[in-house]
């Protein structure tokens, strides 16, 4: 994280804010702090706080740890890209993964813009000189476990076949500018992982003795099979936490938690004998 100050008096706001009035603010502060517009010695430095600070506080999952933890609750690194792409872009790292601003929202959609570039060679000036120029764009039809570790895919682009590398850890809508084209992701549900943003959910069902009894069982995790101690007693939606077992970053080699949920099974038929059993233990209770 480039920045320490809170990220609501950055934006001249209240934790009360609402999410209209955090986009308005966000826009109101990055229109005059650009640095295309904005030549004092600071402006830069201003507007990357003020991206930084938008791009928590425009998230409603990231909003709420930030509520609840500050700084710490991102362990140093918010995602942001500060110095954008080579051309220096501080929108680069949204534009380029999928990031939470949504310009065309954000500006009102200006002549349609889908580009931050275009939207300031707007309001700045400057024409087309220095804007980037449109490319063909792919969309890929990837594997939950492709995306999360990364994978090789091949596109045919006029006629000339090409290997993509697609990074560790991308998510559905993440838009990736290569050096031919761009190429987007559509992620296909896994039947045992959830994934939220960089963290992920395992729902784990374990017969009731187990729970009441503990023991251990098998859990799935992204990296295999993993043995877990129950603790006797554990109640329904019962959730452990397993740190940085999650789904890397795209921009940092941070990973997310994984989150095992235990969900308790129960018998939908019992025996005279196990009938009985129960009784017993109830009248022990």
């Amino acid at each position: 994280m480039s920045t320490t100050r809170d990220f609501y008096d950055i934006l001249g706001l209240t934790k009360s804010a609402t999410a209209a009035e955090i986009k308005s603010a966000y826009r109101k502060l990055a229109l005059k702090w650009h640095p295309d517009r904005n030549k004092e010695k600071d402006a830069a430095e201003k507007f990357k706080e003020i991206n930084e600070a938008y791009e928590v506080l425009s998230s409603p999952e990231k909003k709420s740890k930030y509520d609840q933890f500050g700084h710490a609750a991102f362990g140093g690194g918010t995602g942001f890209n500060p110095r954008g792409g080579a051309s220096g872009n501080p929108f680069a790292g949204y534009y380029s993964t999928g990031g939470n601003i949504n310009f065309e929202d954000l500006f009102g959609g200006q002549g349609g813009f889908s580009d931050p570039f275009d939207i300031f060679s707007a309001f700045f000036g400057g024409g087309a000189q220095g804007r980037r120029q449109a490319k063909p764009h792919y969309s890929l039809k990837l594997e939950f476990m492709d995306a999360v570790s990364g994978v090789e895919k091949t596109i045919i682009h006029q006629g000339k076949q090409y290997t993509v590398k697609v990074p560790a850890g991308v998510d559905e809508g993440n838009r990736i500018r290569y050096n031919e084209f761009d190429v987007s992701f559509e992620i296909k549900p896994s039947k045992v992982f959830k994934r939220e943003g960089n963290d992920v959910i395992v729902n784990h069902e374990i017969p009731f003795t187990l729970a009441i009894l503990g023991g251990e069982t098998v859990v799935p995790t992204l990296e295999g099979d993993l043995k877990v101690r129950i603790r006797a007693g554990t109640q329904p939606e019962s959730v452990i936490r397993l740190t940085g077992k999650g789904i890397k970053h795209l921009q940092s080699n941070r990973h997310g938690d994984l989150y095992i949920r235990f969900v308790i099974k129960l018998p939908s038929r019992l025996s005279g004998k196990q009938k009985d059993l129960l009784k017993k233990f109830e009248e022990l209770s």
